[in-house]
């Protein structure tokens, strides 16, 4: 048997190390747990976690939830909330809490590997910002009673997400600022008598109650005289307060991870893509008044918008040139999209969201009217699943209902085209004979990457995008 020292140091060896399960067996009969068969004579290193087992922890079974990877692109997400709250019963499917991705507020449900079980501890509270994936955010655990041995659980250093906030500024620690020597003014006085003044200096600045240690003296080796004391003491002529520039004032405002999402696709995207700019004007009589028509025959529906027959056009010259529905892949090959799916560019007030109209060239104008209008309305809720926006083989961005009449957007990689639509402005054109009628115009210009869209492409799909807007009859067969 072993002796009481030597059970002790096991026992403790054992407290504070990692064993793979057989050495851990072993050691647990030597120390006592089980009748002692063998001894042990030679122990085995510490070893990593991720191959060892914690023997004599107080924590019952858990699981420990990592965040995962919502969206194919998302590196870091946030807990805007949490839907449990620590104790809650959950089951398979149930919602735990609202992260913040890359690209929208999205529900995060209960792993399809649990069944049921409690929420015993949240390790990433509600307002943690930019966790890395895979980071544990809480603990869950089989039985009820278990959800107590948490209480008081403190997350390690690895796995304690760390809330990061904007760079506001460095921030100085303040600084000791040095006490003023007291010696210096009690040796000053104490060496009063020691000053060097004419007796008749000291007797004119007791009559007049000049300090004499304020006066520099003038006379041999610095000695103060009477000249020191009875000559006018010059005044700083007063030019009024000095008045200087009021400091700027401003708001830090925190970016979302949407936001800072957003800037870094868009700084690649400029700087990467080679971009060139197609513009052309577009008459928009004829497709006004089908719009009208349309609207005024079916009242009880949902009014047709121009953007509606902008997106039928777009798809439709698309598939004549399906050159511009490719996307660039590795410097190697250049895909070309069988579908053509429609990005439509939609302002939130977290960012600018994108999702698709699929096979809009396949779909008439109610049902592009109808896509586009549920798909704002969730984008603005923050309801959008991420296959409604992930994707897309081009991209329409109109500005024209703010009154802009024409601008240059960035295309939206991987995608090689961009379409951005100005505002329909009424302008003197010359008619059919010699005069000059008015006549409603829209501006369009197209971002290609010229790496996939040669500039006689883009030219000639502005040309079919032009022909089916001004005679939406020839798209609508």
């Amino acid at each position: 048997m072993l002796g009481s020292n030597t059970l002790r140091c096991l026992r403790l060896f054992a407290r504070s190390s990692y064993l793979p399960y057989r050495q851990l067996h072993k050691l647990r009969r030597l120390t006592g747990r089980n009748t002692v068969y063998s001894q042990v004579t030679m122990l085995t290193p510490r070893l990593p976690r991720s191959i060892g087992v914690r023997w004599l922890s107080d924590l019952p079974s858990h699981i420990k939830i990592t965040l995962p990877a919502l969206s194919p692109t998302m590196e870091v997400g946030s807990i805007k909330g949490w839907k449990l709250k620590e104790g809650d019963k959950l089951n398979e499917g149930d919602v735990l809490a609202e992260i913040e991705t890359d690209k929208a507020v999205m529900e995060f449900s209960c792993p399809d590997h649990i069944a049921e079980g409690y929420l015993a501890k949240i390790i990433a509270p509600e307002g943690t910002k930019d966790i890395k994936l895979g980071t544990h955010i809480c603990i869950m655990v089989e039985d009820e009673e278990d959800v107590g041995s948490f209480s008081n659980y403190v997350a390690e250093p690895e796995e304690t997400p760390v809330p990061v906030s904007p760079d506001l500024g460095s921030i100085v620690p303040p600084t000791k600022q040095p006490t003023q020597d007291k010696t210096t003014d009690i040796r000053s006085i104490e060496t009063d008598d020691r000053l060097k003044v004419s007796p008749y200096a000291r007797k004119l600045a007791a009559e007049r109650g000049v300090d004499l240690r304020s006066l520099k003296g003038t006379g041999p080796g610095g000695r103060v005289i009477a000249n020191d004391i009875t000559q006018p003491i010059k005044t700083p002529v007063y030019t009024g307060p000095k008045t200087e520039a009021p400091l700027p004032t401003y708001t830090d405002i925190e970016m979302s991870g949407m936001r800072r999402t957003i800037a870094k696709r868009l700084l690649e995207s400029k700087q990467n893509i080679p971009h060139y700019y197609l513009q052309i004007a577009v008459s928009m009589d004829t497709a006004i008044q089908l719009r009208q028509d349309f609207n005024n025959i079916s009242p009880d529906l949902p009014k047709l918008s121009l953007n509606d027959f902008v997106i039928k056009a777009a798809a439709t010259a698309l598939r004549i040139v399906p050159e511009c529905n490719s996307s660039f892949h590795d410097q190697y090959y250049i895909r070309q999209h069988h579908n053509v799916d429609i990005c439509v560019a939609v302002a939130t007030d977290g960012g600018l969201l994108t999702p698709i109209v699929f096979t809009a060239d396949k779909k008439g104008l109610r049902e592009i009217n109808r896509d586009v209008a549920e798909l704002a309305e969730k984008a603005r809720l923050g309801n959008l699943q991420p296959q409604e926006f992930q994707g897309g083989t081009f991209t329409i961005s109109n500005l024209g209902m703010y009154g802009v009449s024409s601008f240059s957007a960035i295309i939206n990689p991987p995608q090689s085209c961009i379409l951005a639509v100005g505002s329909t402005q009424e302008i003197v054109v010359p008619d059919e004979e010699g005069c000059y009628k008015t006549a409603k115009v829209m501006n369009v210009q197209m971002s290609c990457d010229h790496r996939v869209v040669d500039g006689a492409v883009g030219a000639k799909w502005l040309k079919e995008f032009k022909r089916f807007m001004e005679c939406p009859a020839a798209m609508l067969q």
